[in-house]
């Protein structure tokens, strides 16, 4: 009987402990709305890595989940395209960083209908917007993303089952190799 009341414990333990350190982690977040399209879908559930800028910070292409500035009670799921000290310009729908001549190549987005004046992205914020950009409340409305309000980065997709894999994220250089070529 002891011996079966220690493992009934220590069974119990360690499911809190994983428990636990799963809640510190990850997160599950659905996909609410159209503004990510045609990358996520409205209803699609992607887990979001919780740790991961705590060894880095956020990059250009990062999908990211967060609280916006106005209101801590919903999370919304938007790309990074600007870093902190970045200016970021949007002409015929097209986005330029930090006077490049060239725009970014983004083969993932839905192009915008609008233009954005230079914009400064101030220090310990993020611009992002949704890759379906004429349906996206973003940055391009005025507001950035404070460094605080970032969740974590959207790593997998796990619902429905024919999306299940990684969540489709470009780096910096994979943007710019294409806007040079």
């Amino acid at each position: 009987m002891k011996s079966f009341i220690r493992d009934l414990v220590t069974t119990a333990v360690m499911a809190v402990v994983i428990f636990l350190i799963l809640q510190v982690t990850v997160q599950v977040s659905v996909i609410n709305g159209y503004s990510m399209e045609p990358n996520l879908h409205d209803g699609q559930r992607v887990v979001v890595s919780k740790v991961t800028y705590f060894f880095h910070q956020p990059e250009r292409g990062d999908i990211i989940v967060f609280h916006p500035p106005a209101n801590w009670n919903v999370v919304y799921i938007k790309r990074v395209i600007g870093l902190p000290g970045d200016t970021v310009e949007i002409r015929s729908g097209k986005v330029y960083i930090n006077d490049n001549a060239q725009p970014l190549n983004e083969p993932y987005q839905l192009p915008a209908s609008y233009s954005l004046s230079k914009t400064e992205v101030p220090a310990d914020n993020y611009f992002v917007l949704g890759d379906n950009r004429d349906n996206s409340n973003d940055s391009h409305n005025g507001w950035m993303v404070p460094r605080q309000n970032i969740i974590g980065e959207a790593w997998l997709s796990i619902w429905p089952p024919q999306v299940w894999g990684q969540v489709p994220n470009y780096s910096f250089d994979e943007q710019m190799a294409g806007a040079n070529s």
